[in-house]
């Protein structure tokens, strides 16, 4: 795998468990000239009009180059931890034989990942807020349902 410009923009969903606790490692390691990270599920958020659309980055990992060039779901996760310098923790998924199998687990992933709301989060209570995965309502519109 080939280097790439830095920095590198991450768009990750922190609404997903197991996204939160990578994007919290991610952001305890990198340096932001390094790597950005951009919570997709945030109040506000608003994908780039020339870029994937903000269901495109819910289902799939995206990063995107300082020079603007996009990578997904495996190189986009390689990417953002070498850029972060822990490019060692994730070394095989750079190794041509693996890929085919990194490929097929990142896919079974992402079919699995509306699934797992159910997974300690973080940020306790400040769960799924806004844009939530699985198509689930937000943690304030459950709550103000279920209290009238």
């Amino acid at each position: 795998m080939n280097t790439i410009d830095l920095p590198l923009t991450l768009f990750v969903d922190e609404s997903c468990p197991l996204c939160a606790r990578e994007t919290r490692l991610l952001r305890r390691h990198a340096q932001p000239e390094r790597l950005r990270l951009i919570n997709i599920s945030a109040a506000g958020f608003a994908a780039d009009p020339d870029g994937p659309q903000l269901s495109q980055l819910q289902s799939l990992l995206h990063a995107r180059t300082a020079s603007g060039q996009w990578h997904t779901g495996i190189d986009a996760s390689l990417y953002s931890w070498r850029a972060a310098d822990l490019g060692f923790w994730v070394a095989p998924l750079g190794f041509k034989p693996l890929r085919p199998l990194w490929h097929a687990l990142y896919a079974l992933f992402v079919w699995l990942k509306p699934h797992l709301a159910w997974l300690p989060h973080p940020q306790g209570k400040a769960r799924c807020t806004n844009h939530c995965m699985g198509g689930e309502e937000p943690l304030a519109q459950r709550s103000r349902l279920t209290h009238e």
